[in-house]
């Protein structure tokens, strides 16, 4: 079974994200990238697929200028087989991002992709609904658990109620929760073994996909500071000061 797994290039989570001065966007001078979180879940479960003799083969996609390969390596390291990297200088919103991985899907052929629920930077979480919906696929979202029995797959997802176990028919797609897995660490020799793997660059502009942005970022600020908190002596003046100066109760 061939595996795909799209991944991203975002700011590592443990870093602290700076606005320009003009509000116009992240500020990403000198700052550490990694691999979303998300989708570096998404590359462990596809490891773990293969060392259970699941899958057979893992390729991991991205879309991006050169420095993505970065975080294609790294996830070569973590076991994957091969690398595509879709270049494009462009900043690319979901419905594009899909068009594009739709093309890799017709390509490749591969029986499961798993990808992060969202990345950390947009929050969107549409990439993978999207492309379910352009290549007809089988979708299991917000997956905590995925095996695969035969010709299907079955999703446990975490939803507002609990569980849900979903039997989704191959070819299908699986966007992963935080809990599905604990992503592993790269070792020095899997590092060293990934940079001979093959890495395969396709310009975004060779597919003929109109990568039109229907969106447009108007401003980032942010987050307020936050105020400092203060004493009370007694309960009534905590009950005084939520009622006048919070105003969160009446």
């Amino acid at each position: 079974m061939k595996v795909l797994v799209p991944i991203k290039r975002v700011i590592d989570y443990n870093v602290k994200v700076r606005v320009k001065a003009d509000n116009s966007d992240v500020d990403l001078t000198n700052t550490k990238m990694a691999i979303n979180p998300f989708c570096e879940i998404a590359v462990e479960e596809a490891v773990r697929l293969k060392e259970a003799g699941t899958a057979t083969e893992i390729i991991v996609v991205s879309v991006g200028d050169k420095t993505c390969q970065e975080q294609l390596r790294t996830a070569l390291a973590l076991g994957a087989d091969r690398a595509i990297q879709i270049e494009t200088d462009e900043s690319l919103d979901a419905l594009n991002i899909a068009k594009l991985l739709q093309k890799i899907v017709e390509e490749e052929q591969p029986q499961l992709v798993i990808l992060g629920k969202q990345s950390i930077d947009s929050d969107n979480n549409q990439t993978g609904q999207m492309l379910a919906a352009l290549t007809g696929m089988a979708q299991g979202t917000f997956a905590s658990e995925v095996v695969v029995e035969g010709d299907k797959v079955n999703v446990t997802r975490e939803v507002d109620g609990g569980l849900q176990t979903v039997a989704l028919t191959l070819p299908a797609i699986v966007t992963t929760d935080l809990r599905l897995n604990e992503p592993r660490y790269a070792s020095l020799p899997n590092i060293m073994k990934a940079k001979r793997k093959p890495l395969d660059v396709k310009p975004a502009a060779d597919f003929g996909i109109n990568l039109t942005a229907r969106t447009s970022l108007l401003k980032v600020t942010p987050p307020a500071e936050r105020q400092a908190g203060i004493m009370v002596g007694s309960i009534d003046e905590l009950v005084e000061k939520l009622k006048t100066e919070a105003k969160v109760i009446s």
